[in-house]
């Protein structure tokens, strides 16, 4: 059975390396934020943070908090055909659903923890798109507020708490990625 992992938490907590660690092990990764950047294109937009955040708003205002799930459904159906799938940037209880009705006990959420002040520090290192603490602060205030974060958190099928090393983090994963292999995770 072919299966479907979406990775969640909150910003800086090491989503997207959790991500890469699954791609190497073979899954085929969709990106719930693409159909935004699509739309950026088609209307000639410059990709830059304040579009990609208008663009985002305007999508979910037409077509629900569901939409990046329902405009990924027949991505992750071809994905599905070639191997299975992990999910990067699905944020709200109504895109978990979609994908629970839709795919049920093929479908699981993978929550990556980090406590807030491990986030910050986080975020304020990157050298991409760093933030301060009142700014990371604000942004999980916004999330929560108004993406609907906590249904998919709260519903996760595993936790990993990432406090420590990329190495740690790694060992983490890789046992998770085990265990769903081993179909233990039904």
């Amino acid at each position: 059975m072919k299966k479907i992992i979406a990775v969640v938490g909150m910003p800086g907590s090491g989503k997207s390396e959790a991500v890469k660690i699954f791609e190497e092990q073979g899954f085929k990764r969709i990106y719930f934020g693409e159909p935004v950047f699509e739309r950026m294109k088609k209307e000639g937009l410059e990709i830059n943070e304040n579009n990609e955040k208008m663009i985002r708003e305007n999508m979910r205002e037409e077509g629900g908090m569901g939409v990046m799930a329902k405009l990924s459904i027949s991505k992750i159906e071809s994905l599905l055909k070639v191997g299975d799938v992990v999910i990067e940037s699905m944020y709200s209880w109504e895109e978990y659903k979609i994908l629970k009705e839709k795919y049920g006990d093929k479908f699981k959420v993978l929550l990556i923890y980090a406590s807030p002040s491990t986030r910050y520090t986080r975020l304020g290192k990157r050298e991409e798109r760093s933030l301060t603490s009142e700014e990371s602060e604000k942004r999980d205030y916004a999330q929560i507020e108004h993406l609907n974060t906590g249904g998919p958190i709260a519903m996760a099928d595993f936790t990993i708490v990432n406090e420590g090393s990329l190495e740690e983090l790694k060992e983490k994963v890789e046992k998770i990625i085990n265990k769903i292999n081993s179909r233990r995770y039904i």
